[in-house]
């Protein structure tokens, strides 16, 4: 029977060193010093590293680190709070069993993987699901957005995004992959069984759409001002 994982207990700053103290540190008996490194940076790979060791402890700071901004990447496409919670735990024990085949090499690419498997378990979800119409009758997308007029014709990120969430659910689906996950027409129609022009299509009605929403809440009126 092989032993359990050595237990991460804290990581702490001493000046520009960083080390792991009380019980195995990163498994190492003692003090682990590391030197020159940023915080964040020592303890994503060292959490990685752990987590390929099957350790529950790291996985749990590995998920605390990262569920918030992945709960939002969820619900761009699965829009029902209780359905993107259940994509996104699916993502994460899709990620600690496949784990030990990711290579660290910094934050981004760490955040980008982690991302890319919630992404797919979203799609996964909106397919399995016969009872939602991904693709709409275009006249469908003349619906006026929920999202309430913008005061003062001002806009910032968080109303844009609130915006997006309003795009019939194929139009979201394409823009969010296309414009924000960089994948591509091939890989998109790939993912979602439908031809490249398809892809095109919704992506071009979704910009379009968006543009007669942005002007619609004080977007062209607020360029003109600054311009």
């Amino acid at each position: 029977m092989n032993p359990k994982p050595p237990i991460i207990q804290v990581i702490v700053r001493t000046g520009n060193d960083f080390f792991c103290a009380s019980g195995n540190p990163l498994g190492k008996p003692g003090i682990s010093v590391i030197e020159n490194e940023s915080p964040v940076t020592i303890m994503s790979q060292q959490l990685v590293e752990q987590c390929q060791k099957g350790n529950a402890f790291a996985q749990k700071r590995l998920f605390d680190q990262f569920v918030n901004r992945l709960f939002r990447v969820s619900l761009r496409y699965v829009r029902n709070e209780s359905d993107a919670e259940e994509v996104l735990m699916n993502g994460f024990l899709k990620a600690f069993r496949s784990i030990g085949g990711f290579t660290y090499r910094d934050d981004n690419g760490l955040e980008a993987w982690l991302r890319r498997i919630v992404v797919n378990e979203a799609l996964q979800h909106l397919r399995a699901n016969r009872n939602l119409p991904l693709f709409q009758a275009d006249e469908l997308a003349e619906i006026q957005p929920d999202t309430e007029p913008l005061p003062d014709s001002m806009l910032d990120a968080e109303r844009i995004h609130r915006l997006i969430m309003e795009l019939p659910p194929g139009y979201r689906t394409v823009f969010n992959l296309y414009v924000i996950e960089g994948y591509t027409h091939r890989e998109i129609a790939d993912q979602l069984c439908i031809s490249e022009n398809t892809s095109k299509s919704q992506l071009s009605k979704a910009r379009a759409l968006l543009q007669t929403w942005l002007i619609q809440y004080g977007y062209e009126a607020e360029t003109r001002r600054t311009s």
